[in-house]
C-alpha cells in the first residue's frame, strides 16, 4: 500500500522519451513551446488574467458579475452557427498542432496514449474520472461563487435553436481535445525531454490549466488547478490520453448542454 501511494505521489520518470542534452536541440524545443502556447492556451491564460483584473476593478463584487463560456457570436442564426463551428475547428486545430509536432519530432501518438488499443478500459477510466471530478468540482464552484471568489459562470447563453445541443457537444469535444492534447500529451512530453521532474512538470501544466480559467474567478483557477493535478498524474501513471479526453468531454457536455436545458427551469443556476 505504501509503495503504491509513493508511486502516485512521486512517480518514476519513464525511460522514454529520453532527456535531450544537446543545447541546440533544447533551444529549439524551448522556442517551440513558447510559440505554441503564445498562440494557443498560454495566450488564453494572459487574457483570462486581464479579464479577472478587470472584473476585480469593477464596483460590483465578483459574485454579482456574469461571464458566458458559449455565447452568441452573430445576430443571424446561420452565421452564428457557422462561427460556433469555426470556434470548434480552431480548438481541434490547436490540439492537432500539438499532436503534429510530437509526430514531426519522431514520436508516435501511441506513446502519449492516443491510440485505439484499449477502448473499453479507456472509456471506463474516463467515466470514473468524470465522477471523481464532476460533483466535487460543481460543489467547489458553487461554494466559491457564494463566497464571492467566482463570477457567475454561464456555460451557455445561446438561443434555443435546433443546432444548439449539437454545437455545444462539439465545443465540449473541441475543448477537451485541445486542452488534454496540449497541456498533458504535448507539454508534459516536452518537459520530460527537457529533463523536468514528474512533479515539477505536473505543477507547471496544472498552473497553466488554471490560468486560462482565471476569467471565471479565483475559484475557477483553483478548481482547474486541482483538475490539472489529477488528470496530469493519471496520464503520468497510465500513459493514456483518451480517458482524459473522454472525462473532459463528458464534464463539458453536462455543463454546456445541461445548463442550456436547465437555466430557465431552475432558480439556483446563475
Amino acid at each position: 500500500m505504501r509503495h503504491r501511494l509513493s508511486a502516485w505521489l512521486a512517480p518514476q520518470r519513464p525511460a522514454t522519451p529520453e532527456p535531450i542534452d544537446d543545447p541546440a536541440r533544447r533551444r529549439v524545443l524551448i522556442i517551440e513551446l513558447i510559440i505554441v502556447f503564445a498562440i494557443t492556451l498560454g495566450l488564453s491564460g494572459v487574457r483570462s488574467l486581464l479579464s479577472l483584473v478587470d472584473a476585480l476593478l469593477r464596483p460590483e463584487p465578483l459574485g454579482e458579475q456574469r461571464v458566458a463560456i458559449n455565447a452568441p457570436q452573430a445576430t443571424m442564426d446561420l452565421i452564428d452557427l457557422l462561427k460556433q463551428l469555426l470556434s470548434v475547428v480552431q480548438l481541434l486545430g490547436w490540439g492537432a498542432l500539438g499532436a503534429y509536432l510530437l509526430v514531426r519530432g519522431g514520436m508516435r501518438l501511441a506513446e502519449v496514449g492516443l491510440d485505439r488499443r484499449r477502448p473499453g478500459r479507456d472509456l471506463r477510466l474516463g467515466v470514473g474520472l468524470t465522477a471523481l471530478i464532476g460533483l466535487p468540482g460543481l460543489a467547489l464552484y458553487l461554494v466559491g461563487w457564494q463566497l464571492g471568489l467566482n463570477l457567475a459562470v454561464q456555460p451557455s447563453t445561446l438561443d434555443e435553436t435546433w443546432w444548439r445541443p449539437i454545437t455545444l457537444t462539439l465545443a465540449a469535444f473541441g475543448n477537451s481535445f485541445a486542452e488534454e492534447m496540449l497541456v498533458v500529451g504535448y507539454l508534459l512530453t516536452r518537459l520530460r525531454q527537457l529533463g523536468s521532474g514528474e512533479n515539477s512538470a505536473l505543477l507547471i501544466a496544472a498552473v497553466l490549466r488554471g490560468s486560462y480559467h482565471l476569467y471565471q474567478g479565483i475559484g475557477g483557477f483553483v478548481g482547474n488547478l486541482i483538475m490539472g493535478l489529477v488528470f496530469g498524474r493519471v496520464w503520468q501513471r497510465t500513459n493514456r490520453l483518451w480517458p482524459l479526453i473522454v472525462a473532459h468531454t463528458l464534464l463539458d457536455v453536462v455543463a454546456f448542454v445541461g445548463y442550456a436545458f436547465l437555466r430557465d427551469r431552475v432558480t439556483w443556476l446563475p
